[in-house]
């Protein structure tokens, strides 16, 4: 069984590094219970302090954690993100629902032509999916 959700690469995740003012914006491919994958252009120290943002909801999912790993993929980097306490673990699940609901919305835009606002995406996810959530 995976232990994460694979996301559209379109959902953005903005990064930064301590002491280095400059934010950067790459995409989510993964995230899980206690942690994330995202590409990113460069190479990242493992181990370094990470601060994250997920906009994908108000307000925006921020956290700190750890560069957990980083290894190359196609011209760039994967970096895999650990979060430690249970209260951002907690956070990121409400995330990756998020995440799941919108990947729901644009999938039945694709596969139904149906244009569902986030709202009903949402309603529809919930009765047909949460009852399995995390699962």
């Amino acid at each position: 069984m995976r232990r994460f959700l694979r996301h559209p690469s379109d959902i953005p995740i903005h990064y930064r590094l301590p002491n280095r003012n400059r934010r950067r914006r790459n995409r989510l491919c993964n995230i899980g219970q206690g942690g994330l994958c995202f590409l990113s252009c460069r190479r990242l120290p493992i181990g370094e302090s990470i601060q994250v943002e997920i906009p994908v909801a108000q307000p925006p999912f921020r956290a700190e954690g750890v560069v957990a790993w980083c290894r190359p993929r196609r011209g760039l980097f994967e970096v895999g993100v650990h979060f430690a306490t249970d209260e951002t673990g907690y956070r990121l699940r409400m995330v990756e629902q998020v995440c799941r609901i919108e990947h729901y919305r644009r999938r039945v835009c694709a596969t139904q032509g149906r244009e569902l606002s986030s709202e009903q995406a949402a309603v529809e996810w919930i009765q047909r999916y949460a009852a399995d959530f995390p699962g």
